[in-house]
């Protein structure tokens, strides 16, 4: 009885209604602002990833500039900074 109360048939049609695309609105005035906002919309999101961005690279810079203060700045430029290591004699090709 109860199996025939409850009907599955129309049940997954209006799950699959729901979860469906939108539908587009038939007036055009409508369709055209709903396009313009969501236009409007996406520009507002890149221009917020856009300064998002930038903040983080310029807060990477600051912060790498924070770790080298102190450090001694070579003022020849001819000299290279660098770490190096020396290789046995041995090891090198003949």
């Amino acid at each position: 009885m109860f199996a025939h109360a409850f009907r599955f048939d129309q049940f997954n049609a209006r799950v699959r209604n729901t979860f469906s695309a939108p539908r587009k609105p038939r007036h055009r005035v409508l369709r055209v602002l709903l396009g313009l906002i969501g236009l409007t919309l996406l520009a507002v999101l890149v221009m917020f990833g856009v300064f998002v961005g930038a903040a983080m690279v310029v807060g990477g810079l600051l912060f790498k500039l924070w770790k080298q203060r102190g450090k001694p700045v070579a003022r020849d430029p001819r000299v290279l900074d660098g770490e190096f290591r020396t290789v046995d004699p041995v090891s090198l090709p003949r």
